[in-house]
């Protein structure tokens, strides 16, 4: 746990901008504060910087593709930066069926967008900012009967109301942020050390080490027509029918 008075003034200090013991100005709180939500909103964009993926569901409407989803909107819950797999629709009998994350392209392409099924197959997120701060997102093609979606997603950093905030933080991101938030604050002020440069580079280095998603190489299903068996990394056969 971090108070984010703490932080900010930490960042200060790394910069020779305040002394140890040092306290912030009326004006250098708001100033100070502004600045740390626009470093946060900045990160959310950053995907090895998001150190969790949240799970949201839904009871989905049968003959209904398009949702919203942000605060008050009709999924209720932070407006999603990006779909990342799984995500999947649930029936009654608790069977679980994935659905493929597409772009706008392919969604685009799609020539009978009205067609119903009982089981979508594909989602499609638009993430269209709007006043609100909701986007929408579809899946196709639309349910025939009620099912629960599951989607998993990169959510913004939460921003600020005020300093005496306490954060709570994974190992690792108090320094990262202090430090790399120092860097932020010097721009156009006062040029930054070579040992705060250091820390702020390998900080963050540490946190896109730790979140970077494992990868499973696979050859896709179109490069195995007339194979017996599926090849992977973890499996390999000369045998073909």
């Amino acid at each position: 746990m971090a108070y984010v008075s703490t932080m900010i003034l930490r960042s200060m200090r790394l910069t020779g901008e305040k002394t140890r013991g040092a306290t912030l100005t009326t004006a250098e709180q708001a100033e100070t504060l502004d600045e740390f939500n626009t470093f946060l909103e900045a990160l959310s964009i950053e995907r090895l910087m998001c150190y969790t993926v949240t799970q949201d569901s839904y009871l989905l409407t049968a003959s209904t593709a398009t949702y919203t989803i942000g605060p008050g909107a009709t999924i209720n819950t932070a407006r999603p930066t990006k779909l990342v797999d799984p995500c999947w629709v649930r029936d009654s009998s608790a069977y679980d069926y994935p659905l493929t994350i597409i772009p706008i392209e392919t969604y685009g392409r799609l020539t009978d967008k009205s067609s119903a099924a009982t089981i979508p197959t594909h989602i499609y997120y638009d993430a269209g900012f709007s006043a609100t701060s909701t986007a929408s997102l579809t899946v196709y093609p639309a349910p025939s009967v009620g099912l629960t979606l599951y989607i998993h997603s990169l959510k913004q950093f939460t921003s600020v109301s005020t300093q005496s905030v306490n954060l709570a933080l994974p190992q690792g991101y108090k320094l990262f942020l202090e430090s790399n938030f120092a860097v932020h604050l010097a721009a156009g002020l006062t040029p930054i050390s070579a040992e705060l440069a250091k820390i702020a580079r390998d900080s963050k280095a540490d946190i896109r080490r730790l979140n970077l998603p494992n990868m499973v190489m696979r050859v896709e299903k179109g490069a195995m027509v007339g194979m017996g068996v599926d090849h992977n990394i973890y499996i390999d056969s000369d045998y073909i029918v």
